[in-house]
């Protein structure tokens, strides 16, 4: 249905829970290296229950070799807190991809600066972000939500 890609993400719980959310959407979770964790990751099994091994998982050495792979038409979305775009005013088609940044840092400059038309952001007030799971349940739902009402 949908591509979450993470991009070099740190924290194995995070990566754990958001697996789930791919599993439970029908999604494919893409990984960007390099990885904060191992792949075999204890920490990333247990909070990816006993669902982890079937969550379709991608691993890409690079976002340049990711964006390669895909057709021409493919469609990228940037999630971050420095834009005004909120996610609920783009129309999500099936198979859009959704990419997230680092826990800690975000989305790295260069990749804003050259998908400066792509970039969305979750509307929040008292906080500067949300935990990385939270913020793509958020938008990857909506996403979900959107198409069902299209079937």
């Amino acid at each position: 249905m949908f591509n979450v890609v993470l991009i070099e993400p740190e924290i194995p719980p995070n990566t754990g829970n958001i697996g789930r959310l791919c599993l439970a959407t029908g999604s494919t979770l893409h990984l960007v290296q390099p990885l904060g964790f191992d792949i075999d990751d204890r920490q990333l099994h247990r909070a990816g229950l006993d669902y982890w091994k079937e969550v379709e998982v991608r691993l890409w050495a690079s976002f340049l070799e990711l964006q390669a792979a895909q057709a021409a038409r493919a469609r990228f979305f940037f999630l971050t807190t420095k834009t005004t775009r909120p996610y609920y005013q783009t129309s999500f088609d099936d198979g859009d991809f959704l990419v997230f940044g680092r826990e800690t840092k975000g989305l790295p400059e260069t990749l804003l600066n050259a998908n400066s038309e792509r970039l969305l952001t979750i509307p929040m007030r008292g906080t500067r972000s949300l935990n990385l799971a939270t913020a793509v349940a958020i938008v990857l739902f909506e996403a979900v939500r959107q198409n069902a009402d299209r079937s």
